[in-house]
């Protein structure tokens, strides 16, 4: 796996904590320190997001992608030292039970794990019960509130414990995929691209909790032309019928034209035509997706002022928001390519 991918994808930066704290960075750190050395202006505007900037032309051309993660917030404190915890983003409570987690305090990295009421211990009528996060609670080793205080404090960011790796082939898993692997694309396509136009990229904040970032962003920059960089869910596995979900890894980038049933993104006609055609034109390995739920900063960034043509590029991914995903770098790879490609062309009219 590339060395800057496996550092995105366990570097923290949940949902409002991009920028990370005094006594370790988050993602947005090294977001920057790479589009530093390809682009003429970095900087951060009063929200977090990450603006950068190369190229000068008539149009403008905007890439975004988001960098905050799923993850925890510390909530409360109990008198035996058990943390209990609010969540940020769209977590399915299911996956959180037994999870190994980190909480980014000033004082240091404390480790600890999510805790539940062992099932041998509950009732018949418990056990049928959906599990409910506010039923669980972190350990951090503490026996009381005292101890537990003076390590954690309220607000303090919790991120599911780094991974990232490769799991078989082009295939790689790694925490914080969604959307760390558009950051990757977005790096990538900021240090290739080379046309008449001013061409931004913006690493955004607060995605997952109200596409925040981006709404700021699109507004400040006012573009003719946007993408969004962003993951979308893959339906190759058992428990995801075809009609779900088509999208495959390997099988290209995901060029999602229709998001949350139309909620979302309704892609505009001629900028479907020119990411599909500029991806056949190139041999570019892709696929066409409709989804009926969720949405990417696209969602608000078309909708600024008079309205931007904008275009969603998204990475098929399996086990999206949870604490590992699992894509490919074939589809990263075409991703970059069709970003690349279809700005160029834009730039070119």
């Amino acid at each position: 796996m590339d060395e800057l991918l496996k550092k995105l994808l366990e570097a923290p930066g949940v949902s409002g904590y991009e920028s990370g704290i005094a006594s370790s960075g988050g993602v947005a750190a090294i977001i920057e320190a790479e589009l530093k050395k390809t682009c003429k202006s970095v900087e951060y505007d009063s929200m977090g997001n990450l603006i950068s900037k190369k190229g000068s032309g008539k149009i403008k051309i905007m890439f975004a992608a988001h960098m905050d993660e799923i993850g925890l917030v510390v909530k409360f404190i109990s008198k035996e030292g058990f943390i209990y915890f609010a969540k940020l983003g769209g977590i399915d409570d299911r996956v959180l039970v037994g999870q190994r987690v980190v909480i980014k305090t000033k004082r240091g990295d404390v480790s600890g794990i999510i805790g539940l009421k062992p099932p041998h211990l509950m009732k018949e009528e418990e056990k049928k019960q959906i599990v409910k996060y506010e039923d669980m609670f972190i350990d951090i080793g503490c026996s009381t509130r005292e101890e537990a205080a003076s390590k954690v404090a309220i607000a303090d960011s919790v991120i599911f414990e780094p991974n990232a790796g490769v799991l078989n082939g082009s295939l790689c898993y790694g925490k914080a995929v969604d959307n760390r692997v558009g950051c990757y694309v977005l790096i990538k396509v900021m240090e290739r691209l080379k046309v008449d136009a001013e061409v931004y990229g913006v690493a955004t904040v607060q995605e997952e909790v109200g596409l925040k970032g981006a709404k700021i962003s699109a507004f400040r920059l006012n573009p003719d032309y946007a993408f969004a960089l962003d993951t979308t869910i893959s339906g190759d596995t058992p428990s995801i019928k075809e009609t779900e979900s088509a999208m495959k890894l390997g099988a290209g980038v995901g060029i999602t034209v229709i998001e949350a049933s139309g909620r979302g993104t309704i892609v505009n006609e001629r900028m479907k035509d020119l990411l599909i055609n500029t991806a056949a034109e190139n041999n570019i390995k892709h696929q066409v997706g409709v989804m009926e739920g969720g949405m990417t900063d696209a969602a608000v960034i078309h909708l600024n002022r008079e309205g931007v043509l904008t275009g969603v590029l998204s990475i098929p991914t399996r086990y999206i928001h949870s604490p590992t995903g699992v894509f490919s770098m074939d589809d990263i790879n075409s991703a970059i390519d069709l970003a690349v490609k279809s700005a160029e062309k834009l730039a070119a009219k």
